[in-house]
């Protein structure tokens, strides 16, 4: 690798903070890019990141700390943490092994294709994303537990009990979460029967502190019965009732049944490192994957960061990609997916043999490919390097911002609104505007699609990158732009992570990109070979680690949020 890759800017917004361990006091290093020598986790908000850090200095490993953060941000960052929704952990252990932990929720037992439907036949406006019918079973607890009795090192009542200890004790919101509560005020009132914690007479301003005593009870739970603390017994029968009250579908033979999937991650080669990433029920693995190809025999490196040709060449890539997400993707319990066919060299120079580097392409013309053989944005994301060289990356999601903005009463966890993640009417857009077909339609017991894509890169065997990032169906895009800011343009993580993104889905048929990411020259010439252009509000929120020369750590947290990397 160029060695340019690890020159370091100035690090900002660097502090450290002493925490105690026993009678042994330690300093924990946090900020949004540090360099740490041992440990380091890069999350959504400080407060897990630092509890995640606390982890690994008490002797937990990767998945401990992993577990513990996850635990924390149900807490402290409950616009997409969670204990009431689901996502995928990908594990690399230090000696190369890897595997997916799939916790992504499943529809409903009573579940039925055309339950969004009205009469007419026509998508029934908020039914898939602002009821309880929008909650598909959820899957966190389960694949969290999983991950820690599998890989964990600590007893895991020492690695949830920092998050019960924020939740009774409370902690201060930031002013971008302030905002995000206030927005959400009155979806949280008008959706609820009772006075959510979410909810206070005044407006939240930064600083305020956030206490959830019934979440709190919630977790004890989990700590004292494990799996049963939150599938059976009193919390299942909480969420139960709320469904009840509420015409939901979600039942107790559904919590009874649901359980987290082991996977092979999908893997692949780009320029000589190794890519490991997550396969379907996310379509997020394929499509990064199928990006890399289509786009590696291209000289990025030479055209240059953000160029012309670069931003070209990467749309009609993706317009390809998504195209065939609409066809081929969903659930591998529940159809065949073509994955080795949709990633295969050959099918991938066939998909872009009618690339034309001179003009643009309509949507219109993209169709789905014909694999060989075949027959018929609100999320979050964490990295975690531990001194032995374990590593986790996970996305895990309500799906929308607070997910329904539905809170269990006397539980205080949030439900999921994934279910409006299937094709409720195959061809009609979801709210992020991704079209689907049969393979995602709705069926019970189904995982719906995702397109949640943790990463972890290799090069010569040995670990070098962990990332990850929300943003619906703009995550393996902004996933693979972070990889080749890092590979082919030879930035630093803080670059890298931070440098201008933008982004084409197939349908609709536009380039959305972030404002100041492209010069005007850029643009206007874009536009001159057939492209629209749209400018948008920020795309993704990567939380990344960089191992560099020596075995630091690199953390890269976003500037785009409350993002924070925190080691040791």
């Amino acid at each position: 690798m160029n060695k340019s890759i690890y020159i370091i800017l100035s690090l900002s917004f660097v502090t450290s903070c002493t925490m105690k361990t026993g009678n042994e006091k330690i300093k924990i290093i946090e900020g949004k890019n540090i360099i740490t020598d041992s440990g380091m986790v890069v999350s959504a908000h400080p407060q897990s990141s630092r509890i995640g850090a606390l982890i690994l200095q008490k002797g937990g490993n990767a998945v401990d700390a992993a577990v513990a953060t996850g635990f924390a941000l149900a807490v402290c960052y409950p616009e997409a943490g969670n204990i009431g929704g689901g996502g995928f952990m990908l594990i690399r252990t230090n000696d190369g092994k890897s595997v997916v932990i799939d916790y992504r929720e499943k529809a409903p037992g009573n579940a039925s294709r055309d339950m969004y439907l009205d009469k007419s036949g026509n998508v029934s406006d908020g039914m898939s994303t602002d009821t309880y019918l929008a909650s598909g079973v959820p899957g966190s607890v389960a694949g969290m537990i999983t991950a820690h009795s599998k890989y964990g090192k600590l007893p895991f009542k020492e690695v949830i009990q920092p998050a019960i200890d924020l939740a009774e004790k409370g902690f201060a919101v930031t002013k971008k979460q302030a905002d995000d509560l206030n927005v959400n005020k009155l979806s949280f009132i008008e959706r609820n029967t009772f006075r959510p914690a979410f909810v206070k007479d005044s407006l939240w301003k930064d600083g305020d502190t956030l206490v959830q005593n019934d979440l709190a009870e919630t977790l004890k739970r989990i700590r004292d019965y494990g799996r049963e603390g939150f599938y059976s017994g009193r919390t299942a029968g909480l969420l139960i009732g709320a469904m009840k009250k509420g015409n939901g579908i979600v039942s107790e033979q559904d919590l009874k049944e649901y359980k987290a999937v082991l996977r092979l991650p999908l893997t692949a080669d780009y320029k000589g490192y190794h890519i490991i990433t997550v396969p379907p029920p996310s379509s997020g693995g394929v499509t990064l994957i199928q990006l890399l190809k289509m786009t590696e025999p291209y000289p990025l490196s030479h055209w240059g960061f953000l160029s012309v040709q670069a931003i070209h060449l990467i749309t009609e890539a993706e317009r390809r990609a998504f195209a065939d997400r609409s066809q081929y993707l969903g659930d591998p319990d529940f159809i065949k997916i073509p994955v080795d066919q949709l990633l295969s060299t050959n099918y991938l120079s066939e998909r872009m043999r009618t690339f034309d580097e001179k003009k643009a392409s309509s949507s219109q013309e993209i169709r789905p490919g014909f694999p060989e053989g075949y027959t018929s944005e609100q999320t979050t994301h964490y990295s975690v390097v531990d001194a032995q060289g374990n590593a986790v990356s996970t996305t895990t999601t309500l799906n929308n911002t607070f997910g329904n903005s539905i809170v269990v009463d006397s539980a205080g966890f949030l439900l999921n609104n994934e279910m409006d993640d299937f094709s409720v009417k195959p061809g009609v857009p979801n709210m992020y505007g991704l079209v689907g077909g049969e393979a995602n339609s709705v069926k019970p017991g189904k995982r719906m699609l995702s397109s949640m894509t943790p990463a972890i890169l290799e090069k010569d065997g040995k670990l070098l990158l962990v990332l990850g990032t929300p943003g619906g169906s703009t995550i393996p895009t902004t996933v693979f732009q972070v990889i080749i800011n890092v590979l082919d343009y030879n930035m630093n993580i803080e670059q890298a992570v931070d440098a201008g993104r933008f982004h084409h889905q197939w349908l609709p048929d536009w380039i959305s990109y972030e404002k100041n990411a492209i010069d005007s020259l850029t643009l206007s010439e874009l536009e001159d070979m057939g492209h629209i252009l749209k400018e948008r509000a920020s795309i993704g929120s990567i939380n990344a680690i960089l191992i560099l020369p020596g075995g630091k750590k690199a953390g890269g947290a976003d500037k785009r949020g409350n993002n924070s990397s925190c080691g040791y």
